[in-house]
Order: structure tokens, then sequence, then C-alpha cells
């Protein structure tokens, strides 16, 4: 199923409409840059056969879904009247041809399947939708707006085309008489275009990368951080040379023997693109007149989503991580940086949460989890954060279409096949069959745990040292990969409950209960406060603890010692490790702590990545903890939806964010203000402390309710439940 969103005013105020759940509509032209063209001319280039001319967004659906935002000054809806017709004039109460959904009485605006008769494929459609509010009163129709069938209905899910940005350098500087210095300022993946005029034949010498060193191109950056020299051929005159850059036998080709992880390959209309921020150019006889990189991204808006504190290491820490993803989009799936271009599903879950936060969009998350159900990854926690994947999707768009389209595969990869007498599971007791395997979408020859990468003995890491994964012992049977057993137990109890699958609603649900019981009766030492690495193992591992507290499984009575226990740790885990330790640390209350490691400044620290002078983050701390490290890796970047979901607490609590919290746990800041994008509207918070109170300010969407917890205490009086609107709330600073 496919899904438009369109986003209503009443009163016949303006809207915007994009399609397939927020993707950008807007046409690109064969080269990737935008265009104005309107779905007729689309329509009509693909009819002359000019099938690569444009690329657009298209449904691939005989009944797509639909949805809608609500205006501001209302607080919700009691019904809707959905129209649908295949020509705009033909948009009215008992004309249309497609569809009239009659007035039907709903809270829902989002995830309405498009009824009537079954569209057609490379087809033009108009509808638009009127809603009622509590009070009674009917809006008027919104504006129609247009969409554009796939040639094939599929039922794949859509992905917005990807797209070119003209970027100029902020600065060009001259070195000699032959050699220009151009810094475009950040990091991106793109191609290169160069103005020169020379007064003869000429070749130039042209080397672009990621790092510089001394005012120049570091040419010998070390791991797996880009660099690259070529050398292109100019005549006598001005003119513009575009660089075509040479495929990567790792990352553009797929072999032909084939494997079991596929990189992604760059469509046609686009090319083949670099990751950099500095050029050189050198040159006997040729000036250098402009420089221009045409960046490479997916649909995305700057003004969708703003953080700013009283931190100045923070504010740089959210500027790097909120890039980062925008500029990792590059390949329109999620990828994990420019080494491999394979999609993982632990670099997907924290790049789907960082683009929730960051821009609302929702498609490439979709696009991804959907593709990771059926092209699985070998870590047997990659395999269960499926499920997780497939909940976020629901959780933050309302929309079942993917946890339906995937429930079997879903149900697999709970990995309960591999549980056994002790109600644990483990990849080490013959469990595994390759038609299990299959059933997860995986097609290599078996799964192993993983915990955090790299381990020790790993990539030059010695086997005396700890790596990235606190020096994990893994055994027949892990902690970490048990929590992730539960937690996808757990969250498929809700998906069958949004499902209406009531039989497996209660298995599930039991399935989990019997897992956290069994790995907090045998994994759980009480009287130190940690959990053991595995059954048989005395070690105990920060991850240990730090996945069991972030899945909400540790005994309340036990919370204070296991927190002791992952303090005394520090960031003793991965860029990936991360994203869950934090969690842990917010769902334990541990602000103040959880704010230190977001600000630190030693080597294991985002702020060790700036200092160092990528504009996006890497795949591990340092080199010295993965000597092959990239810059330019999502999966470091948690904090994109650390600092919105956790630090200032803006979550969704049900699916579509009908309702949500906002539970701000600031730590020491003295003030914050944040925008968050939401499938509903924009969520804001701004809190400041003031003459010994706490100032929280909050904004909330229309169709929408919020659970309001103020974070100087516990107590019941300090949660208030609020409509849409904007609100204040004040209560004393205990915290100052």
């Amino acid at each position: 199923m496919n899904t438009l969103l369109l986003i209503l005013m009443l009163g016949g105020m303006p809207f915007n409409l994009s399609t397939d759940l927020l993707a950008d509509t807007r046409a690109v032209y064969r080269g990737g840059y935008h265009t104005s063209a309107t779905l007729a001319q689309v329509q009509e280039a693909w009819r002359r056969g000019q099938n690569d001319y444009f690329q657009v967004s298209t449904i691939h659906s005989e009944h797509p879904r639909l949805a809608w935002q609500l205006p501001e000054g209302i607080t919700g809806q009691t019904a809707y009247r959905i129209l649908v017709a295949s020509k705009a004039d033909l948009l009215a109460e008992g004309k249309t041809d497609i569809w009239d959904s009659g007035d039907v009485e709903s809270s829902q605006t989002t995830g309405v399947v498009c009824g009537g008769k079954a569209l057609q494929a490379g087809a033009i459609y108009y509808w638009t939708v009127r809603v009622t509010g509590p009070d009674g009163k009917t809006s008027d129709y919104a504006r129609p707006q247009q969409f554009l069938t796939a040639r094939k209905l599929d039922d794949q899910f859509p992905r917005s085309p990807l797209r070119k940005a003209r970027q100029e350098p902020v600065s060009v500087s001259k070195r000699s008489d032959r050699l220009w210095m151009v810094d475009f300022g950040k990091a991106a993946y793109g191609q290169l275009e160069l103005t020169v005029e020379s007064s003869a034949d000429d070749t130039l010498t042209i080397r672009l990368g990621e790092a510089q060193q001394g005012g120049r191109v570091n040419q010998k950056p070390g791991g797996s951080i880009r660099y690259a020299q070529y050398h292109l051929p100019v005549h006598k005159g001005f003119d513009t040379y575009q660089l075509v850059f040479r495929p990567d036998g790792r990352n553009a080709m797929i072999k032909s023997e084939g494997t079991d992880v596929r990189p992604v390959l760059m469509p046609d209309y686009i090319g083949e693109v670099y990751p950099f921020r500095y050029v050189e150019v050198e040159s006997h006889l040729a000036t250098l007149k402009q420089a221009e990189r045409q960046m490479v991204h997916y649909a995305w808006d700057d003004e969708a989503s703003y953080f700013h504190s009283s931190d100045s290491v923070l504010n740089q820490v959210w500027d790097l991580c909120r890039y980062s993803i925008k500029a990792t989009t590059f390949a329109g799936v999620y990828v994990d940086g420019d080494r491999e271009r394979i999609p993982y599903e632990a670099d997907a879950i924290i790049n789907q949460l960082g683009h929730y936060c960051t821009d609302r969009e929702y498609t490439m998350a979709r696009y991804t989890t959907d593709y990771l159900c059926h092209n699985a990854t070998w870590p047997t926690e990659w395999i269960l954060q499926a499920v997780l994947l497939a909940w976020n999707d629901y959780l933050y768009t309302g929309d079942p279409a993917l946890i339906e389209r995937n429930y079997d595969v879903l149900k697999a990869r709970t990995l309960l096949a591999l549980q056994d007498s002790t109600g644990l599971i483990s990849t080490r007791t013959n469990r595994q069959t390759p038609e299990l395997l299959k059933a997860c979408g995986y097609y290599g020859k078996q799964i192993r745990d993983i915990v955090d990468w790299p381990q020790s003995g790993a990539l030059g890491i010695g086997k005396e040292e700890p790596g990235e994964a606190d020096g994990y012992v893994l055994e027949n049977y892990n902690t970490v990969v048990n929590a992730f057993h539960y937690e996808s137990l757990r969250l498929m109890s809700l998906i069958a409950e949004a499902l209406g699958r009531k039989d497996d609603i209660t298995f599930f649900a039991q399935k989990a209960e019997k897992v956290k019981e069994t790995l907090n009766n045998l994994l759980l030492d009480k009287k130190n406060g940690w959990y053991r690495d595995g059954l048989t193992t005395p070690h105990h591992a920060l991850h240990a603890s730090m996945f069991p507290l972030a899945f909400d499984m540790v005994p309340a009575k036990q919370v204070p010692g296991v927190l002791r226990h992952i303090q005394s740790r520090g960031m003793a885990c991965s860029v990936y490790g991360a994203q869950f330790l934090l969690e842990a640390l917010y769902r334990g209350g541990q602000e103040d702590y959880a704010l230190k490691l977001l600000t630190a400044t030693d080597s294991r620290s985002w702020y060790n990545m700036i200092r160092h002078g990528s504009t996006i983050t890497w795949e591990a701390w340092d080199a010295q903890f993965k000597p092959n490290l990239d810059w330019n890796h999502a999966w470091g970047a948690a904090p994109a939806n650390i600092i919105p979901r956790w630090l200032m607490g803006i979550r969704p609590l049900e699916p579509g964010w009908r309702r949500m919290i906002i539970q701000p746990q600031p730590g020491k800041l003295s003030y914050a203000d944040i925008r968050v994008p939401t499938i509903r509207g924009y969520v804001s918070a701004s809190f400041r402390r003031e003459n010994g109170e706490f100032i929280l300010h909050v904004h909330i969407p229309a169709g929408t309710t919020a659970k309001i917890v103020l974070p100087c205490g516990r107590t019941r009086e300090r949660v208030r439940e609020l409509t849409a609107g904007d609100h204040e709330l004040r209560v004393k600073d205990t915290h100052a």
C-alpha cells in the first residue's frame, strides 16, 4: 500500500500536499535537478517513450492510503469525507467517478484506504477531504491535489527521486600560481563541476577528499576516510567540465557470483557520487574560474527541525548529527557509509529515528525497512531489530501498511525458533535451519551474535583489548541477544494487536514475559547490580546491563544498582551502542550523566569528530578504536534522535502521534528550544530556569493530546494531560 499526505487547512486557507507519506512530489530531470514540471508533463513524456526524462514520486497501488493534517485552532476530528476523481472538475459530492467516502465518523487522519474503483496505472488522479470538528462544524473541502500512479501497480513502497543541489564553495584560495584550494564548508556526497580558462590544451590534477592537513587536501587520511585524485584534460579557452567519478569495485558494482549483502547502486539518472568537502585544482596553463558541487540527497526540508540550548557543545553536536542524517540520504535508502553502501538493520534504526526527528519524511525509512525485511544481514541482533524498525514505522506514521505486508517475516524474525528449554535463544545450539533463515529474509549460511563492533581481536584490535564491546564474553546464551529477543516479542504483541491478530497478541506477550523472567532469574546479579554476559561467565560488560535497562526489563528494585554499574563503565561502547546506553540512562532518570556524555570532549565523544574537522558523523569514536573508520556514517548520529526523544522528551505514545509524551530531562541546561516534526504537525517545546522556577512552553498540534511530565520530581501533581494548542507550565526548580 502507498500513502498520500494531505496537509489540510480549514476555512479556505492554503495547504500543502506531498505524496507517499510526505515525499516531495516535484519532478526532477534525468540529471537529478529540480524542475517545476507538472505531472501531466511527466505523463506525456512517458507516452512519448521518454521513460527516463523525468523522475517523480508515483503511487504503486490500486487502493492507496490517504492521510491529512488537521489545521491549528481545532483540537480534533470526529468525521471526514474524502473525494477522489480522475479529473479535478469531478471533485464534487455525488459527481466523483472514483470514490466518495460519504461522511465517516472517525478521528482517523492517517492510513485511510482509498476505496471505490481501482486506480489505473500511469494515470493522474485528484483528491480532497473535509473534516468535522468536535464542535460539530464541518470545514470546506481542501483545494484539490493531484498525484500520479506508476506505470506498474505492484504495491511496492515508493520513494522520492534523488535530487541534486548546486552548491558554491565557502572559500577558494590560491596557494600558488598553479594551485587552488576549494572548501565547500561541509562534506557531502556529490559531484564536481569546474569552470576554467586555459591558454592552451592542458590537463588538470584534481584532488578531493573529506579531510585537510596544513591547508591542503589530506592525501593520506588513513582508514576509510575518503581521498581521490583525478587527471582532467581541458582544451584551450573558457569552458565548464564535469568530473566523472570512477566506480568503486566494492560499493558501486555487484559481484557476478552474488553475495548475501549487496551494495546499493546509484541510479542512472544521478550517476556516481563521492563524499568530499575539499578540492585542490592544479594546472600549468589553466585558471580556475568557478567550482560547483552538486550535492545528492533525498527530499529534505531544512526548516523542519530546530534545536538550541545553553550548552554550545551540545548545539554543535546537534548540528553535526542533524546534518549527518541529511547528507547520508544520497542513496535513497539507508546505507552504512561509503565503504560498503550496504543497508544494515543497526545502521537503519539509528538513521530511521534520526530522520523522523529532523524531517517530516517517512518514505525512505519505510522503503529501507521493507527492503531489510527481505534482505537481512548476518548479526543475530540485526535480525531481531527488524521488528523494532517496523514498529517504529507504525508508531510514527499511524499507517499499518508495512506491518501488514511483512507480518509473517516479522514473526520469524523474533527468532522464537531458536528458543529452547532455558526460555532463551541461542544461535549455537544447532537450531538454525535453512527454512528459518529463508523465513527471516536471510540468504547466507548462518547468523552470528555481534553485541557491538568491533570486538576484541577484530580489525587490528588486540585480543587483550576490550574493543567496543567492553570485552564482552560471547557464549551460547548471551544477555544482549536475549534482551533484543524480549523486545522483539513485546513489540510483536503490539503489532498483532494493531492488526487484530487476537491469538498472537497473548502468545507473543506471554513469550516476552517469560524471556524477561528467565533473563532476570539466570543472568541478573542482584547482589552486585549487573547482568552477566552469559550463563557460564562471571564477566559483566557494560552492554549486558545497558540493553536490558534500555528495554525496560530491569526489576524496579534493581534499577539503582544497574545504573551505578553502567555509570562506572563510561562510554565503553561504540557510536552505535551509545544509542542504547543513552536510552538506558534517560529511562533510569540519569539526565545529568547522560548530558555529560552528550557534551563530552574526550576521544569517545561526538565533539571529538568535530575537533578533527568532520562535518558528518564517524563510524567510530576515533581511529584508535576502529582503524578503518569512515567519516560519513549515520550510525554515529544518535544525538539526532536522543536530544528530541529523550533530553527534550518528545515521543509518540500512540501510533500516528494520537497521543504523545513531553518529558524533558534537561540536566544542568539553563534553557533549550526545540521543534520536532510529526505526521500531525510540528511539536515545539522550550524551557528556561528563572527565579527558582522551571518554566516550560509547549505547542501541541491539532488532533493530538500530550502527557506532560515536568522534570523536577516524580509526584503525580507534576503530570499534566493537555490538548492541542499552546501551553505554559511552571514548577519549582528543584534541580537548581
